[in-house]
């Protein structure tokens, strides 16, 4: 399977694995960020962390020539404390987190996360118990409304979520193509706007697949770890693919680095900044790099260094 890092350069240099020491990637997926740091130092190691099974395997395979400088966990971003006090690590030098779907997750039919393949509604990153199907399935009318303006930034939730009720009333909602039948009926096939060619299903597929698998909440626990995990001068690198998780990392960020404000002044302490932002904004990725990995056209990179 093809496997384009996205950002790679710029990640790299912001995590700054010519100081060496113990990188963390929450985000582990085919191995791609992991092997650039690696390669970078033979003083860097690597924890690499994915809580999909599949993923786990390849980039185990993947990243064999490091064999001695990487470990691969299982689990989720969001136990990262729990995780790396289980493997007897207290502080690192860098944490690394490319959130969203992966290559793998999208290229696989029946994981059910493009609507692009026919597949079953799953659209789980790891094991649990949650599917798309018992969302689109057996959620209130009035849940799946609040998921899709919440978590897809859809304008038309209301009438989408009446739509899967009144069609699961007939028959249940089963595969990838009859969730986006259903979402074409309300809004039609063809994009909105000729300059934006996403499938009108693309917010509602986004939604679900953020519910099922808990992906802000979990976003908000990492950010709130990650700082209390990295030495000083460590680095943290986030990369993000739509506004709400940037919005969120943007926020904690500017937070951290402000500190705490003084109640008589009203104004921050210097003493309780927790971090300098090294991103004032997000970077984008060139024309070239869109051209060769057309999904990485909506990522953003934030970075910070503990203080």
């Amino acid at each position: 399977m093809r496997h384009i890092p996205v950002l790679l350069e710029e990640t790299t240099a912001l995590l700054a694995p010519e100081r060496g020491g113990l990188f963390v990637d929450c985000t582990l997926g085919l191995g791609g960020h992991t092997a650039a740091l690696l390669a970078a130092n033979p003083r860097a190691r690597v924890i690499g962390i994915d809580r999909d099974p599949a993923a786990l395997r390849l980039a185990k395979s993947r990243l064999q020539p490091f064999a001695e400088r990487v470990r691969l966990l299982p689990g989720e971003f969001s136990r990262l404390e729990e995780l790396l006090e289980a493997a007897r690590v207290d502080k690192v030098d860098g944490i690394l987190a490319d959130i969203g779907v992966s290559s793998l997750q999208l290229e696989t039919a029946e994981r059910g996360f493009s609507f692009r393949l026919e597949g079953p509604l799953d659209m789980r990153m790891g094991p649990g118990e949650l599917t798309a199907s018992e969302v689109v399935n057996r959620y209130r009318e009035a849940d799946l409304e609040r998921i899709f303006r919440d978590f897809g930034e859809e304008r038309q939730a209301r009438r989408i979520a009446r739509a899967i009720v009144a069609r699961r009333d007939e028959q249940a909602i089963q595969s990838t193509s009859d969730l986006r039948q259903v979402v074409h009926r309300v809004l039609g096939r063809q994009p909105s706007h000729r300059k934006r060619r996403i499938d009108p299903a693309t917010r509602v597929f986004q939604a679900i697949r953020i519910e099922v698998n808990k992906e802000l909440s979990g976003l908000e626990s990492l950010l709130d770890q990650a700082v209390r995990l990295l030495r000083r001068d460590g680095r943290l690198v986030v990369i993000s693919y739509h506004s709400l998780e940037d919005r969120i990392v943007k926020n904690k960020l500017r937070d951290l680095a402000r500190g705490e404000v003084d109640q008589i002044t009203g104004r921050p302490r210097s003493e309780t900044q927790v971090i300098e932002v090294l991103t004032k904004r997000p970077v984008r990725p060139g024309e070239a790099e869109i051209a060769a990995n057309p999904r990485s056209r909506s990522a953003r990179l934030r970075a910070a260094r503990r203080l």
